[in-house]
């Protein structure tokens, strides 16, 4: 394993050799080949069904996968998957997930689906992505999966086969055998073949692919950008970009011999990509507990137990997991653990402070977007962690901050200068990021994506985000439209104009609060409003976690509402309430625009010890600083 600490260190490997010319597998099958012929027998892909240290489990070494991945691409090819044609998976975390996944990139396109989602959601990326084959489970006691994909298929006429997934095999003694009787009745009224997924697995050849594998490079996932409400846009990602990530995390991050836990969904691209492939490059051991991850029954409390069971090295978070964790004791033997990587979300300073001190290991924050076929930048695992950074760009990743010039064109900012942040990668497809042509116009400048997060680069080239260009709230890693909300409420008659934005939350980084203005002389309570938000509000994540009336919302010249100045009375209400329920007396001064560091709350040195409001105010991704 090749690490890195500074900029010096990712412009050495990038200068040892062009990354084209290292000799890098170019098809997905050729990449698992040569794991399995070097680490065939070595534990590959691990999943227990229930959370507890010593419920069952069930391993996949590199040669099984290898030949499961191979039986499913040939299973795909016969059930009419050509190279451009979609197998759509609607699962929560499996074995088979992990090979539908990688099997569905090597027979076609495999289009990961969320299945929180509502059917129509569902449906209206089956449709976009044309998807002919789905993955999903077989009707399972507690889970509605299975219903809420049969109303789907109603709705998307193009899928021909459904493959049925039983998570039965996973339970032991008694459970094992009830569960199957309890089985909810599924009324299926769509006219695709249902085929038990094991059972049709078991037909296809599991020696070598029944299809040529041509090196071209194509298109081989299809994923949704992660949203919990609306039509997610869809995006697409290559052979080359999904290597890429596979290798970023042999060379700099993992060795066979890791032990890695994910509770995170394989429809996300952190689990798929930074995890999944790079585990294939590097032959570790990837550890999936219960199909919910983190959402799964007793994962929080018989976490630090999985640690010590499975020997854990590195264990992938995000900040709400990493909050709920310091929220109990560790009561196991976590001396294996070296590293914590966390994503999706901004990481608070006194969590990062409180995980370091309570565990030994530091938290590897780093950053990545589903456009980019995710890695962008990480703080250097064996070098310095700027707090609040998101760390250096991988080699072969080249990050630029951009503003518009005097013409509309881009101007590169200087140093500390905070600007949109660019990204050029092998992940980064110019012209084909969206599925949806419209979509990718004005998307880019130059080779570069414009991710539509706002940050800085400082003189160790080490990168910061400082906000988002996109209003998009991000509730725990979910990505939140506020139109979604903002439609809502102004289908009221009493409300005139309506903003949503995220309010800091100590647990889920952000959580979705509106403002709205009503309409001159109407008259409504806040109580009618929030029940008039939760019935037209379709998924729960996006019910407003506050809702207040204005007497006028704050606008711009043209009159839109003006976000920022939203934003900065969320930050200034939560953090007052946070202050004050710690029994501080202290409160924001304001909230102002810094140049560096986004918005930033300021508080005046007061009686209250310094490190106690430290504690209170670190909870929260918001910059905050004394004022001078």
């Amino acid at each position: 394993m090749a690490g890195f600490r500074t900029l010096a260190d990712v412009r050495a490997i990038e200068a040892e050799m062009p990354y084209a010319a290292r000799g890098i597998p170019r098809t997905m099958h050729r990449f698992l080949s040569a794991v399995a012929e070097t680490h065939g027998s070595r534990p590959a892909i691990s999943f227990q069904l229930m959370s507890g240290p010593n419920d069952k489990a069930m391993t996949l070494t590199w040669g099984q996968v290898l030949a499961q991945v191979t039986q499913a691409a040939n299973l795909f090819r016969r059930l009419g998957i050509g190279p451009g044609d979609a197998v759509a998976f609607v699962l929560p975390n499996a074995l088979e997930t992990a090979v539908t996944l990688i099997g569905g990139a090597v027979a076609g396109i495999v289009a990961p689906i969320n299945p929180l989602l509502e059917p129509a959601q569902i449906a209206a990326i089956l449709r976009e992505t044309r998807a002919k084959v789905v993955v999903t489970l077989k009707p399972f006691p507690h889970s509605e999966v299975a219903q809420k994909v049969s109303r789907a298929l109603e709705e998307a006429p193009g899928v021909t086969h459904v493959l049925e997934v039983d998570l039965a095999p996973y339970l032991s003694g008694l459970k094992r055998w009830i569960a199957p009787l309890l089985r909810p009745r599924v009324r299926h009224r769509h006219r695709a073949q249902l085929l038990d997924f094991a059972a049709a697995l078991a037909t296809a050849g599991a020696e070598a692919l029944e299809f040529d594998d041509p090196e071209d490079d194509r298109v081989a996932a299809y994923f949704h950008t992660g949203g919990t409400t609306g039509m997610p846009k869809v995006a697409q990602h290559r052979v080359s970009g999904m290597i890429y990530n596979g290798w970023l995390g042999q060379m700099l991050l993992f060795r066979e011999t890791d032990n890695v836990l994910c509770p995170l969904p394989l429809f996300h691209v952190f689990a798929a990509y930074p995890i999944l492939m790079s585990m294939v490059a590097s032959g570790g051991h990837a550890i999936f507990p219960t199909p919910a991850g983190y959402r799964g029954e007793g994962v929080f409390d018989n976490l630090w137990k999985l640690i010590a069971r499975w020997k854990i090295t590195y264990l992938i978070a995000v900040p709400t997991a990493l909050s709920a964790l310091m929220q109990r004791p560790i009561d196991a033997d976590i001396s294996t653990l070296r590293g914590t990587f966390s994503g999706s979300a901004p990481l608070p300073i006194e969590l990062y402070k409180r995980f370091e001190a309570a565990t030994g290991v530091q938290v590897v924050e780093g950053y990545g977007l589903t456009e980019a076929t995710c890695l962008v930048s990480v703080n250097p695992p064996e070098g310095v962690k700027k707090i609040g950074s998101v760390g250096l760009p991988f080699p072969y990743t080249r990050v630029r901050i951009v503003t518009a010039d005097a013409q509309g064109g881009p101007r590169d900012c200087g140093l500390d200068e905070v600007g949109e942040i660019c990204v050029a990668s092998p992940g980064v497809s110019v012209g084909q990021t969206y599925t949806e042509t419209d979509k990718n116009t004005g998307l880019y400048w130059g080779d570069f994506l414009r991710t539509g997060d706002l940050g800085r680069l400082d003189g160790d080239g080490y990168l910061f985000i400082t906000g988002r260009a996109k209003d998009l709230i991000i509730r725990g890693g979910h990505n939140i439209d506020p139109a979604l909300i903002e439609e809502a409420m102004m289908s009221h008659p009493a409300v005139a104009f309506a903003g949503a934005v995220g309010q800091p939350d100590a647990q889920a980084g952000e959580l979705p609060c509106v403002y709205v203005e009503l309409v001159k002389g109407a008259t409504a309570t806040v109580e009618e409003l929030s029940e008039h938000a939760r019935k037209r509000i379709p998924e729960r994540a996006a019910h407003p976690k506050h809702l207040e009336i204005l007497s006028e919302l704050p606008k711009t010249a043209v009159g839109k509402v003006r976000k920022p100045d939203l934003r900065i009375l969320a930050i200034t209400r939560v953090l007052n309430a946070a202050l004050s329920q710690s029994g501080l007396t202290v409160r924001i001064q304001d909230v102002v625009e810094d140049r560096k560091r986004g918005l930033l709350a300021r508080i005046p040195r007061h009686t209250d010890p310094d490190e106690a409001v430290r504690a209170c105010l670190g909870q929260f991704a918001v910059a905050w600083d004394w004022l001078a």
